[in-house]
């Protein structure tokens, strides 16, 4: 079809069309949101279900025999000591003195000579112990403790069922057993910041349940009172205090406290309410101080005031908030009445199950809204949910590809508030990353590197070069630049993003240096997570045009800081421009050095395409073409993150079917729960992404690829099914949002567009592109716009 323009201005359709409101919309489906199974759980990590409100995070094994819950807080963590001040044992504020010299070596082309400078002097040491944890002297995220509910009974269970509606974020298992039903229900508040877990059963004499509660702390004590099980204890790590209160209710006789168990006679029904906090306060330098008892005593003593009903009603109408803002649905196939490891089993074979794939999509949603609301911490690389005292990478916060990935979902699903707790943590880490430019750089700005922590940790550490990448702080100050480019809340850029970026693009005005050509170069540099130490990577490359090109539109918006915006353009024009290499490739380095038959995972060199913008099809075809080569050339395989990024590459070169067979791999059942940095990504019977093992980033990777799909607004105009797979005939999705703060519903058929409805909360101009064509709008604040006429022109 030939391409032309369609002006059309929202004014001729007020007045001819029905304006309908996005908040019009159908209650969310609830038989195929969820997820379900014949049998208790075995596994943590593979088979067990996950609930969180943010603050704390639970897995659930449904065992009828005896219930495990596995809970975590999201503060509990070891470290602390102080790792902002580490380096080699010696001085720190000393290590910039060493950068000229590696900066000549690498020009000499001695990379092994620069490297090993660069390893002894310009990195910060983590002091390890290689004992028992890994992680000591960094900081790992903790398991808090482990619940366990006995009913005591005997006899073998029947008509079992163990599911997760993710519509409600309410789990439910029942089961038989000698004639008596059992039902049990778990949710977790995020006003009161609780988790809740019921117990039924309709014995005429009701049954007695065992209560035992366990941790892998030492120095722990446990005491019952006023119905509370309290555990309280210090981590010997840090001295970091926590303390658990599990408050018991029940309509059985008087609970008895025996050997740290409790014992509740003849009861039909069963509720305890957890809550947990740590003395952990995000405020540098100390990260201590808050009054974590007080604050249980307060949650314990309103959720006994409001009970059960109340809290779950107050659950559902919270959660159900965010959650139904969007509605995915796809081809309706007879296959939800299947529990979900049968299906997934199915689906790894080649079945098809489009209803299975909104789940994964929707189950993103759930685990960003589960594990990061307003006022907790960030979600973690495992979101807010280990079993282990050391866990893999210490489930830490990683900037190179994993905590962004994590968050990629947040403002195109329409779930703002959930990116807020990962902007917060950013805006927390400046003074350490502060610090941190200044000793290792002497720059200004702030920097993080690939391993941060809640402890203010930004160094460059670990085993160089893998843990060396000063970018991580333009790239979390991106996320900043989007949070407002979908909400475009003006005192959020002005009061807190605007800083937070300007000092980013501070750090790579002084880190940047000229190469023999005279272009900026970042000297050492290193491309995530392969290669060797280098001049001019060219994800550094990437990073630096993106702060600047950020900063200068929000120079723009606000309409200030004119001088240091002359200052980027300046800086922004004199980077190393992007090379073709010899085989169409785009360049990972400075020299043109690409392996074609390197399959290595991350292929940082294209953050330019995504999650940047500096490579789009309408302003770059060229270098789209190259971007084309480069990743079909590294191939389809990887760990979950990593097929996730590649979802999410294929879609901004509007190439569906290859996303779409991307997805299909990032969904393949895999039992592996080792580690496997090559080849084994999937996901878990519980839909779980693995690296292996474990990590959230996979999940969310795929959730924002799905919608990177059917919507994409990075040029700065908006492309209605860009990537439409053909395994997608007919679908419908409502509710996603693009940038400049407009919200969109899309129905098609047959493969072809039917409806598009367009919200913004601001009067603008928009181009909307579909197949070729462009409709220009000027829509006004609040209004709905149906687009039925318009694309019966485009049709």
């Amino acid at each position: 079809m030939k391409s032309r323009t369609i002006k059309i201005y929202l004014t001729y359709f007020v007045s001819f069309f029905a304006i309908s409101t996005i908040a019009q919309k159908t209650e969310p489906q609830k038989s195929p949101l969820k997820l379900w199974y014949e049998r208790p759980a075995n596994s943590w990590m593979k088979e067990a279900l996950p609930i969180g409100n943010g603050y704390m995070g639970a897995m659930f094994f449904g065992g009828p025999e005896e219930e495990h819950i596995q809970f975590n807080e999201e503060s509990l963590w070891t470290g602390g000591k102080g790792e902002w001040d580490q380096y080699n044992g010696g001085n720190r504020e000393n290590a910039h003195k060493h950068l000229p010299e590696v900066r000549r070596l690498l020009d000499a082309g001695k990379y092994e000579e620069a490297h090993q400078l660069a390893n002894r002097e310009l990195t910060g040491t983590i002091k390890a112990d290689k004992g028992n944890n890994i992680w000591e002297g960094f900081g790992a995220y903790q398991t808090f403790g482990d619940l366990f509910v006995k009913p005591e009974e005997s006899g073998t269970f029947t008509d079992y069922s163990r599911e997760l509606d993710i519509s409600d974020a309410v789990a439910t298992i029942k089961y038989t057993v000698n004639g008596t039903k059992h039902k049990r229900e778990y949710f977790a508040n995020y006003p009161s910041r609780t988790l809740v877990f019921r117990f039924e059963n309709d014995s005429p004499d009701g049954i007695d349940y065992i209560i035992n509660q366990t941790t892998v702390h030492k120095n722990v004590t446990f005491e019952y009172n006023k119905n509370q099980l309290i555990m309280s204890g210090h981590l010997e790590n840090n001295g970091m205090g926590f303390e658990s209160r599990v408050l018991i209710e029940s309509d059985g006789e008087k609970v008895t406290f025996l050997d740290d168990k409790l014992k509740v006679k003849a009861a039909k029904s069963l509720t305890l309410y957890l809550t947990a906090a740590t003395d952990y306060k995000n405020e540098y330098p100390t990260y201590k101080g808050r009054d974590y008892i007080s604050m249980n005593k307060e949650t314990i003593a309103k959720v006994r005031q409001r009970g059960y009903d109340n809290l779950l009603m107050e659950h559902k109408k919270d959660y159900s908030n965010l959650f139904s803002r969007v509605n995915f649905k796809l081809e309706t196939m007879d296959t939800n009445n299947i529990p979900t490891d049968e299906r997934l089993t199915a689906y790894a074979s080649g079945k098809k199950d489009p209803s299975l794939e909104t789940l994964y999509f929707q189950y993103g949603r759930y685990l960003l809204i589960s594990s990061s609301r307003p006022g907790t911490m960030p979600a973690n690389l495992q979101g807010k949910w280990n079993d282990k005292t050391n866990p893999p990478w210490a489930s830490d916060y990683h900037s190179n590809i994993n905590i962004p990935m994590i968050y990629w979902p947040a403002e195109v699903t329409n779930l703002s508030e959930c990116h807020e707790p990962l902007i917060e943590y950013i805006d927390k880490l400046r003074p350490p990353g502060r610090k941190s430019a200044k000793d290792f750089f002497n720059a200004e700005g702030w920097i993080v590197n690939t391993m941060n922590n809640p402890f203010g940790y930004t160094a460059p550490g670990w085993d160089f070069p893998w843990g060396f990448f000063p970018g991580g702080a333009a790239w979390y100050s991106r996320h900043v630049w989007e949070h407002y480019q979908y909400t475009q809340d003006l005192n959020f850029l002005k009061k807190k993003g605007y800083p937070i970026m300007k000092e980013a693009a501070l750090f790579w005005l002084d880190y940047l240096t000229k190469d023999s050509n005279g272009n900026l170069v970042s000297s050492p540099s290193y491309s995530p997570e392969h290669g060797g130490i280098s001049t001019g990577a060219y994800m550094d490359i990437e990073i630096a045009w993106d702060i600047f090109n950020n900063c200068i539109k929000a120079t723009d918006v606000l309409e200030n800081d004119m001088a240091f915006k002359k200052e980027l353009v300046l800086a922004k024009a004199k980077l190393l421009p992007l090379k073709i290499g010899k085989w169409g490739q785009l360049q990972e380095w400075k020299e043109d050095i690409d392996d074609p038959e390197n399959k290595h995972r991350h292929v940082a060199h294209l953050y330019a395409l995504h999650p940047g913008n500096q490579i789009n099809a309408l302003q770059t075809p060229e270098l789209i073409d190259a971007a084309r080569v480069s990743l079909d050339a590294r191939g389809d395989d990887g760990t979950g993150w990593s097929i996730g990024w590649k979802i999410n590459f294929w879609a901004r070169l509007f190439d569906g079917n290859r996303s779409y067979k991307l997805l299909r791999r990032a969904m393949a059942i895999t039992l592996d729960d080792g580690v496997n940095m090559t080849d084994g990504g999937g996901v878990y019977a519980n839909l779980f992404s693995t690296h292996p093992p474990f990590q959230l980033d996979g999940n969310m990777g795929a959730t924002a690829g799905i919608a990177e799909m059917l919507l994409q607004s990075h040029s700065g105009e908006i492309h209605i099914l860009p990537a439409l797979p053909e395994s997608w005939p007919t679908g419908t999705i409502s509710g996603l949002k693009a940038r400049g703060g407009i919200e969109v519903d899309i129905e098609w058929k047959e493969g072809r567009l039917r409806t598009v409805r367009i919200k913004s909360i601001m009067t603008q101009a928009i181009n909307v592109h579909y197949d070729g064509e462009t409709v220009v709008l000027n829509l006004k604040e609040g209004e709905t716009l149906d687009l039925d006429e318009v694309l019966k022109i485009i049709d």
